[in-house]
């Protein structure tokens, strides 16, 4: 089977599968309700979350240059932002994808090489990922007493239940599981030499060298205080994002700052999920938390991970769209320029 079939049936496999998690979101959900709540919210507040929005962005535009700089390069905070919002546009179709269009939008226009960009997106995709795990600890932390409500309900309970019930075939398989992974490691270390030349070695070779190297690039940075300033920006513009929509349905109003964050987080670990968009997992992870968490009625909860969700992805596709148009027309000008300054290179 080829790369490219393989490509489409895995984006195929995905899609429908956050489609069945938006099934799952709305399955036992009275559509009116959401449709009242829709037609009852304050759209306002949505509004001025864009503001936010465009704020984060705009913050994680700056600190790409910075990462940028380091490397030797230089380009306007105004065409990084724009390939910023290119790769959040093409993300919303092809996840994964925007990573590689910002790269090859800047590269194209600041004439940048890809291979460099796309290591100082490692290194951020890095540093995101250490600043989200800790922001999961900083959630467990503060939220203590209602995720352990939460936790002892929906897990430790039943889990505890399940093992009682099933306590000899949990022993055996919890020696199964201990039996093959030493055989995996013992079969691993024997073919090893016959793996290095496997493509999916490499590719795990290549993902751990990519990931130590944007740890390192980011201890190389010369101007550390400026890139943590701007990073704390993103995610705090992240959390005022949530938190005022909050106040756009009224069931949802009394919810707090440190709920935001929590909600934030949750929103997160759905967007990174490997379907378009993050459509159907930011749905799943965000209205269970606001249900099982908060007490929000299931409609509500549905209905706010909706407009949360369809509100940001028109501000990407607004922004996309609008960003795209202007690197065109900043190509066209930086061309025109070339041609007043040097009239007679192409004759």
């Amino acid at each position: 089977m080829s790369k490219g079939i393989l490509s489409i049936l895995k984006y195929v496999f995905f899609l429908l599968f956050g489609i069945f998690l938006l099934w799952l979101v709305f399955r036992k959900v009275n559509l009116q309700e959401v449709l009242f709540q829709f037609k009852h919210a304050n759209y306002w507040w949505i509004l001025f979350s864009f503001v936010f929005a465009a704020l984060a962005h705009l913050a994680r535009a700056i600190r790409w240059n910075i990462l940028i700089r380091s490397l030797g390069y230089r380009t306007r905070t105004s065409t990084t932002f724009y390939a910023v919002m290119i790769g959040y546009f093409v993300n919303l179709a092809v996840p994964r994808l925007g990573e590689i269009s910002r790269c090859g939008a800047l590269s194209q226009k600041d004439k940048l090489p890809v291979n460099a960009l796309f290591g100082s997106v490692v290194a951020e995709r890095v540093f995101d990922t250490l600043v989200l795990l800790l922001l999961i600890f900083l959630v467990v932390i503060s939220q203590l007493e209602l995720l352990g409500e939460f936790l002892e309900k929906n897990i430790f309970t039943p889990l505890y239940l399940q093992f009682e019930d099933n306590l000899n075939w949990i022993v055996f398989a919890f020696f199964a599981f201990l039996f093959v992974i030493i055989l995996g490691i013992l079969l691993f270390r024997l073919f090893l030499p016959r793996f290095r030349n496997k493509s999916f070695y490499i590719r795990i070779n290549e993902f751990v060298a990519g990931f130590m190297n944007g740890v390192k690039t980011i201890q190389r940075l010369k101007n550390k205080g400026s890139f943590f300033f701007w990073t704390f920006i993103i995610w705090l513009m992240y959390t005022l994002m949530s938190y005022v929509v909050f106040f756009a349905l009224k069931e949802t109003a009394h919810l707090s700052f440190i709920d935001a964050i929590t909600i934030m987080v949750i929103g997160s670990l759905g967007m990174v999920a490997p379907v378009p968009g993050g459509i159907g997992a930011y749905h799943f992870f965000v209205s269970l938390i606001l249900f099982e968490l908060y007490g929000i009625q299931k409609a509500t909860a549905a209905s706010w991970a909706t407009l949360m969700h369809a509100s940001q992805s028109i501000l990407m596709i607004i922004l996309g769209v609008f960003s795209y148009l202007m690197l065109i027309l900043q190509r066209k000008q930086d061309q025109n320029e070339k041609h007043r300054t040097h009239p007679f290179q192409n004759h």
